[in-house]
């Protein structure tokens, strides 16, 4: 089907495939990051508020994840800038 296409438009559909695909692992990495914080931080019931250590907890878990993030991000982007074109 996608040979119906003019070459233009088959790269915008590529574009957006992309797009969408990197979107949805990105929403499954804040779904997977989400579930992890919350296993390890929140240890008592489900009120209106967290505690001052379930609190804390989350925003360092947070914090770790986001610099995690950064920190891969950063190696592949150098990683890839070393490759011979």
């Amino acid at each position: 089907m996608a040979d119906k296409f003019d070459e233009a438009t088959q790269r915008e559909l590529t574009n957006f495939l992309e797009q969408e695909q990197a979107k949805s692992r990105l929403q499954a990495s804040v779904h997977k990051f989400t579930e992890q914080c919350w296993n390890k931080c929140i240890t008592g019931s489900v009120s209106t508020r967290f505690s001052r250590g379930e609190e804390s907890c989350l925003v360092n878990c947070v914090d770790r994840f986001l610099d995690t993030s950064l920190f891969i991000v950063k190696k592949l982007d150098e990683q890839r800038g070393a490759l011979p074109s």
